[in-house]
Order: structure tokens, then C-alpha cells, then sequence
């Protein structure tokens, strides 16, 4: 089933918490999450200046937790073997990395992934009437309850390849750019087309922005959460046979957090003026489906063509090809550059990053056209990377998928991460608004969060999670060995002093493993 929270619970926004949810089920001992937090509490209160470790080492986890979703024991051994620089650039040819036969077989048996939107909305869609008869009530729950395969497909695909891919910073950048185009899965029929939407973008996360922004843009996913459906020349007829007219959030969510960025010059004219330009972009009608395709359908009948003004470029009316050159126009804007330019630099480096970095990104993305692979490349060969160890705060998401990471964690049963992460305030694919969530200090920190990772912390080290039949406590040796370098004199200390079976969790819960 995928992840539902309890009814009393509203999924945090970022920057708020889930501080009435309730703690991760029976299997977490909530006396012993306390007494971790107060031994991690006790180091960090007396912490001094730590001896210097070896900088290879802290530069090792520093690149993992920022390339990857945090070190295991193997990819702390394969850097050491072809070193940092060559690891960077491994990762950035994710096509030339084998996955493990393992992960592909799990991936080979998520059916609804085989399935492009047509497909997915003919076989898990609304029942429509046939040959006289209408589908009744029960028929149509059921069909409802069905669809719900879909998201726990998706969600399963998303941790597993976080987990086990090899091609860690493809699945970063996954995780970076659904975030920047956010889709909620509880948006009507989104449901329906959360997974393909997913798969739309990976296949551009490191590719050319403006292919990425194109893919985004056709997708019945993106059209349905931000009402572009709806959005038509006043007096034309919708899909439902009613008159239709302007609908502007998509055309502002594609301006203000898409490309250009809340400062980046537009007007309340050029968000009309768009709107106009996107008219007719909608989906297929139900009763003319093709067999198969992306459900994208552009009505002519439906958009509005007159001449547009557009960040200060007149367009004359042409269709759909209208559409394109808006996109291409955006695409290639300064201001989208520096918006985009920021954004990794804050994900990647800190939550204020150095102005100079941006402008050097931004830069690059310039003179590449958007290429997103050579801005990346400029990112991590600069010395503000390098010298950012430990400067952000990790997100739920991370924090979960770094855990079981760490721990060696191995299964087929993705369900208690995904409540993890739910009850921490990050369900996957539920953030409701367009903006996504934040990726800072600011949005997650509180003693409320603290506690309830304190409290997952000691019930994945204690092997008290079902994510696999048999799992066993969490090796404090092995798992220091791998984070060692990464744990401060203070923890390291109070780890050797606690007793054997609150090793591990003391380190996955300590405040050094919250950050990366």
C-alpha cells in the first residue's frame, strides 16, 4: 500500500513539522530514543575543537553525502580505490555505470512503470460507460483503490534506486528537479501519472534544462496540477463541453518557480500574456484515447490567437508553436540562469551560498545553452563545494535514505522508510503546493523533528524495522568504520562509553550524522 498518514496528521509543508504524529509505530521504544538524545545532547554541550582527521577521509563522506544519499561501506572503499575526481566523473556518465542485477530485477516487476500516461489512464482510470451501461459506485472504488498501485510503485522504484543504484547522483538530481517541478499526487488524476512523471524527468536530470523544461510542460501530470487543462480562449468550450476561459497558475508557477524566479523581472502582463500563449495545451479526450502516448493534445479551437507581448518580444499568434518559443525564451533568460544557478548552489553547497559561486554558475549555464551536466562539473570543481563540508542540514528524505544507507540496510519492504520519512513531515510525491520542499536548516531543525529521528535512528539500528524478514541490530563496529571521519571526538567518545546495543544508533542519531 503506499504511505498514509493518520488522519490527525497534515504532512508538514516545509518548514513546519509533524509534531502531533505519532511516533514510528509500536517497534520504536520511545524510552530508548530519550536516552540516546540525551547522550548526544551531553557531547554536544561539552564539544571543543576536534583533532584533525585525515582531510582525504572527511573530503570522501563530504562528496557522498553531497553526490550521493550518503556513504556506504562500499562507496567509501570504491572512491579510495580511483579517488574523488574520478568518482565525480563517473557519476556524471550515469549511463556508463552497470546497475546491479538485483535492483533491476526489483525495478522489472514494478509493472506500472512499463506504462506510459495513455496506457496508465485506460487501465487505472475511471471507468467510463460502455455499450449502454454506466458503472456503479462500487465498480468505480474499486477502480479507485486499484490505482493506488501506481503510487506504490512509484514510491517503491524512488527508494529502491536511492538505496542501491550505483548512479547515486542521477538519483540526486531526480529527487533536485521533481522537487523544482513539483507535482502532488493528490491533485485528481495525478495519481494516475505520478511514476511517468518521474521518468519524463529522469531521463533530462542531466541533460539540456530547456529539454527538461519541454518534457515537464507536456506532461498530463504538470497540465492537471496547475489547471492548464482549464485554460482556454474566453468563450471556447472545455473538455467538459462547458464554456472555458484564462487560467493563469501555470503559466506563473512556470515563470516565478520554474525558469525566471520570483525577482526575475517578469511583469503581471507577461503572466497573462503566457497564460494567452498556452491556451489549448491540454490532454486527450477520454473517449478518443490512442493506444498508447503521452497524452499531451493541443486544441486549436481552444487557443487564443491573437498577437502576445512577452518579456518584451512580440509573438504572433502561430499555434502551438507559440508555446515553444515561449519556452525556448525562457529557457535562455539571465534571469533563469542565476534562478536555476542558485538553487543548486544551495542544494549542493549551503542555504546562503556565496554570490560569487552563483554568478559563476550561471555563467556556465549561459554559455552552455543549459547544458546541466557542465554546470554541475563547474560546481563541484569549485573550492566553495570543497570547503563545505557539513554546511547543510540534512531533509527527511535524506536523513531516512542515508540511515539505511549507512546501516547496510537491505530489503524488499520500503513501507517503513516511506513512513519515516512521512511522519518527519516529507511524505513522498505529497507536498501540495508547487514550490516543493524547502532544502534548509530552517525548514527541518526543531526538538520535535530531533526527537522523532532520534527515535527511527534507534529502531533502525536495533533492527526493529520490517523493512526485510530477519533483520538484525546494526553492527556499531562496521558502522563506524564507515562514518567514522565523519563523527566528531565528542560522539566518538560517548559512542565508546555507551553500552554495545546504543552504539549504533548513537551514531546515526548524533547531531554530526544529521548534517552533510
Amino acid at each position: 500500500m503506499a504511505t498514509q498518514l493518520p488522519k490527525s496528521v497534515v504532512p508538514a509543508k516545509a518548514g513546519t513539522h509533524c509534531s502531533a504524529a505519532r511516533v514510528l509505530g509500536r517497534w520504536i521504544p520511545a524510552f530508548a530514543g530519550m536516552t540516546v538524545l540525551l547522550v548526544l545532547l551531553l557531547a554536544a554541550l561539552f564539544s571543543k575543537a576536534e583533532a584533525a582527521e585525515r582531510a582525504s577521509d572527511r573530503q570522501i563522506l563530504h562528496v557522498l553525502d553531497r553526490l550521493a544519499f550518503g556513504p556506504t561501506a562500499a562507496d567509501v572503499r570504491h572512491i579510495k580505490a580511483i579517488g574523488i575526481d574520478r568518482y565525480i566523473a563517473e557519476q556524471l556518465e550515469p549511463e556508463s555505470i552497470p546497475e546491479p542485477s538485483g535492483l533491476t530485477e526489483r525495478l522489472s516487476g514494478l509493472e506500472t512503470l512499463k506504462l506510459d500516461p495513455v496506457q496508465l489512464f485506460a487501465e487505472y482510470g475511471p471507468l467510463r460507460a460502455t455499450d449502454g451501461a454506466t458503472p456503479t459506485p462500487e465498480d468505480q472504488k474499486a477502480r479507485r483503490q486499484r490505482s493506488r498501485l501506481i503510487l506504490e510503485q512509484a514510491q517503491a522504484a524512488r527508494v529502491w534506486r536511492a538505496l542501491y543504484s550505483p548512479r547515486q547522483l542521477q538519483e540526486v538530481m531526480v529527487d533536485f528537479w521533481y522537487n523544482h517541478f513539483n507535482v502532488f499526487a493528490g491533485k485528481g488524476l495525478d495519481r494516475l501519472w505520478i511514476g511517468a512523471y518521474e521518468e519524463a524527468i529522469r531521463r533530462h536530470v542531466l541533460g539540456k534544462f530547456r529539454d527538461l523544461l519541454g518534457a515537464t510542460s507536456h506532461h498530463p501530470a504538470m497540465l492537471v496540477y496547475l489547471d492548464n487543462v482549464q485554460n482556454a480562449a474566453p468563450g471556447s468550450k472545455g473538455l467538459n463541453g462547458r464554456e472555458a476561459g484564462i487560467n493563469e497558475n501555470y503559466a506563473r508557477e512556470l515563470i516565478e518557480l520554474h525558469t525566471l524566479g520570483a525577482d526575475g523581472g517578469y511583469t503581471q502582463d507577461d503572466v497573462v500574456a503566457l497564460s494567452r500563449i498556452l491556451t489549448g495545451w491540454s490532454l486527450v479526450r477520454p473517449n478518443a484515447l490512442p493506444e498508447k502516448g503521452s497524452g499531451f493534445r493541443f486544441y486549436p479551437a481552444r487557443h487564443d490567437n491573437g498577437g502576445k507581448h512577452f518579456l518584451g518580444h512580440d509573438i504572433a499568434g502561430n499555434g502551438e508553436a507559440e508555446g515553444e518559443a515561449a519556452l525556448d525564451l525562457l529557457a535562455k533568460s539571465p534571469a533563469t540562469a542565476r534562478h536555476l544557478a542558485a538553487k543548486l548552489a544551495q542544494y549542493f553547497v549551503a542555504d546562503q551560498p556565496p554570490s560569487a559561486l552563483v554568478d559563476r554558475l550561471a555563467a556556465r549555464f549561459i554559455e552552455t545553452d543549459g547544458d546541466i551536466k557542465s554546470v554541475l562539473q563547474a560546481l563541484f570543481a569549485s573550492r566553495e563545494f570543497r570547503e563545505s563540508s557539513a554546511a547543510k542540514y540534512k531533509s527527511p528524505y535524506r536523513f531516512v535514505l542515508s540511515a539505511a544507507r549507512a546501516a547496510g540496510v537491505t530489503g524488499d519492504n520500503p513501507k517503513p522508510l516511506l513512513g519515516a520519512m512521512a511522519r518527519l513531515g516529507q511524505p513522498l510525491y505529497r507536498c501540495a503546493t508547487p514550490d516543493g520542499y524547502r532544502d534548509s536548516e530552517a525548514a527541518w531543525l526543531s526538538p520535535d523533528a530531533s526527537l522523532l529521528r532520534v527515535n527511527f535512528a534507534t529502531a533502525l539500528a536495533g533492527g526493529k524495522l520490517p523493512i526485510a524478514e530477519g533483520a538484525e541490530p546494526v553492527g556499531a563496529a562496521s558502522l563506524l568504520a564507515t562514518l567514522g571521519s565523519g563523527l566528531s571526538g565528542k560522539t566518538r567518545a560517548a559512542v565508546a562509553k555507551a553500552p554495545a546495543e546504543l552504539q549504533a544508533a548513537l551514531m546515526l542519531g548524533s547531531p554530526d550524522f544529521m548534517r552533510r
